[in-house]
């Protein structure tokens, strides 16, 4: 086969599988990262499996979205019969703006107080402490008001 004729064939082929690439269906791209929105009451039951974030400890987490105006002071509890709970809440860029790892009550259930400095959407990160698991938890978020002089 001469060289011209080896480099037509090479066309072809790439033209031909070219053709073929462009008639498959094209698959829709899934986030990689995409908290879930709150509901409306703030409370929400849900549970940390090992399909959710993987943490530097070799744990879990699950993160929540959530829209909050500068002055909020939120109290965010999480409850958990399954694993010592922790939480953060983290800036929209990531950084950690507060977190608790167990409750003033002794218990390793969490509860964080926060006042916000600046309006804008606030993720929750729900996670295990350490490697202590997962399974369910309930994660209760509350907008506290200033008792008025």
């Amino acid at each position: 086969m001469s060289k011209i004729a080896k480099n037509n064939w090479y066309l072809a082929l790439l033209f031909w599988l070219f053709t073929i690439i462009q008639t498959l269906p094209a698959k829709a791209e899934e986030p990689m990262y995409n908290p879930a929105s709150l509901p409306s009451n703030y409370e929400i039951t849900d549970s940390i499996t090992e399909q959710d974030i993987p943490t530097a400890d070799g744990g879990f987490a699950r993160d929540y979205y959530l829209q909050l105006e500068e002055g909020d002071q939120v109290a965010i509890d999480v409850i958990s019969d399954d694993f010592d709970a922790l939480v953060l809440l983290l800036a929209n860029d990531g950084s950690t703006i507060a977190e608790n790892d167990d409750g003033p009550d002794g218990s390793t259930n969490s509860l964080l107080f926060a006042r916000i400095s600046e309006a804008g959407k606030y993720i929750i990160r729900v996670r295990a402490f350490g490697e202590t698991g997962g399974g369910e938890f309930t994660l209760k978020v509350t907008r506290l008001r200033p008792i008025d002089d």
